[in-house]
């Protein structure tokens, strides 16, 4: 799994030491890439935390270069999505691919997730929708 920045606030290349966030106005946005399972669900869980933290009203997870998520990985999902609950912050799902989004709806995640197509319908979202 390899955590992708957009507008990186850290200089350099795009590495897992360094925080996986990005901040937008009120809003962060964490791009994941590659397989979410037992094997790197441990260091998103605590990269996600840190975006968290430095989330101010939405976080965004930008799903729409993930290859493969299993039930650790959708594990993480759901405690990210209590921690931003607890929080009042608003989380979306942006562009999960074919496979992610049955996996959602095969185990029902799909109905507890503001999931959009897209980065963009997220994003153009989190203005009208300030808190889920």
């Amino acid at each position: 799994m390899i955590l992708k920045f957009v507008n990186n606030p850290y200089s350099g290349a795009h590495t897992r030491a360094r925080p996986p966030v990005a901040c937008r106005l009120a809003h962060t946005i964490v791009g994941l890439h590659g397989e979410i399972d037992i094997a790197t669900s441990p260091a998103l869980r605590m990269r996600l935390r840190d975006a968290l933290q430095r989330s101010e009203d939405v976080l965004i997870l930008d799903l729409s270069h993930v290859s493969f998520c299993d039930a650790s990985g959708l594990r993480v999902l759901v405690g990210i999505q209590r921690r931003t609950r607890q929080r009042g912050i608003t989380l979306r799902l942006a562009g999960p691919s074919p496979l992610m989004t049955r996996l959602l709806q095969i185990t029902g995640l799909d109905q507890s997730f503001t999931i959009h197509p897209t980065l963009s319908s997220a994003i153009a979202s989190t203005h009208r929708d300030p808190v889920d």
